[in-house]
């Protein structure tokens, strides 16, 4: 009987496995594959990324691939090994991705656990407060920051109206201007995976790590902080990834030392019209987006620890 049903039912199954495993090969797999075909193209004189790999020359087959273009991302004939402008932009990319990362993390878990120990009446307005932003263009949001961080903008015209400065503050085109659009813009990706798996804790759990004489500070790392583990490393994913490529808020509001990687592959793409070089370096930002992927995969399947409480009581 189970061995029917079983058939009876593998069709569907089939189908429903089938949907997004063809949705990833479509759309992330041949993406990929097409962008690695283009690194290794060998353009010449021509300005065609998709120039033959292999070709035909008085009956003789050769192979026109070109592995300089990953070359160069490591190597700079003048500067040696790991001295290149691409490396420093990756450098760049992960140092703002971390700290915009960390910032998230710092005001968002507040937030978040604000929002899921208050009455359920008023989680949907809250909730809608953090999502708030996404209704408007997320380029007038960046764009909006240039006028508030401004040497005439807003921050620099009040604390000139109440002299508690002499003149502007050079804010816009900084460290300070990068953290603050990156950190306000990714702040809700961090918020609600948060908010989602704080609002499912048994509060049962911290009466009893109080029963066992645990103070709420002592409760609240060992008893919410581990449970929160889950919220916690996928908020990281979804800002610390899409922050790695971030084109936008560099080129409003990054000067010329903050430049990342997106800015680069931009300019290789469209300004020198390196297609191969531009794909190149796509390729390697993939495979360091996989590291932290792989980091989640691996946290995500270990089950939250309480074992701090252990002998209390």
């Amino acid at each position: 009987m189970k061995d029917l049903l079983a058939l009876k039912f593998w069709p569907g199954r089939r189908f429903v496995i089938s949907v997004p495993s063809l949705w990833l090969l479509i759309f992330f797999v041949l993406p990929c594959l097409i962008l690695l075909r283009i690194s290794i193209t060998d353009m010449g004189s021509g300005v065609d990324p998709f120039a033959p790999l292999i070709a035909s020359a008085d009956g003789v087959w050769r192979f026109f691939i070109k592995y300089d273009n990953y070359a160069a991302i490591f190597w700079d004939a003048s500067a040696g090994f790991g001295q290149t402008i691409y490396l420093d932009a990756y450098a760049t990319s992960l140092k703002y991705a971390f700290f915009t990362t960390f910032l998230c993390l710092l005001i968002g878990y507040p937030f978040a656990y604000f929002i899921a120990r208050s009455k359920p009446s008023i989680r949907p307005a809250l909730l809608m407060l953090v999502m708030l932003p996404f209704w408007t263009s997320f380029l007038l949001r960046v764009y909006a920051w240039k006028g508030i961080l401004a040497d005439q903008g807003v921050i620099n015209n009040a604390l000139l109206s109440l002299g508690l400065i002499d003149a502007p503050i050079q804010m816009l085109y900084t460290d300070i201007s990068m953290l603050v659009g990156m950190t306000y813009v990714y702040l809700p990706f961090m918020v609600l995976p948060l908010y989602a798996t704080l609002v499912k804790m048994d509060l049962s759990l911290l009466e009893a790590a109080h029963d066992l004489g645990a103070s709420p500070w002592h409760a609240f790392w060992l008893i919410t902080v581990p449970l929160s583990k889950a919220g916690i490393v996928s908020g990281a994913m979804l800002v610390f990834i899409p922050c790695i490529g971030e084109f936008v808020i560099p080129s409003l509001l990054g000067g010329a030392e903050n430049i990342m990687i997106g800015r680069v592959v931009w300019d290789e793409m469209f300004s020198s019209n390196n297609w191969p070089r531009a794909s190149a370096l796509a390729v390697v930002m993939i495979f360091l987006i996989l590291f932290p992927l792989a980091l989640y995969n691996h946290f995500s399947a270990q089950p939250p620890s309480t074992s701090g409480l252990k002998g209390r009581g």
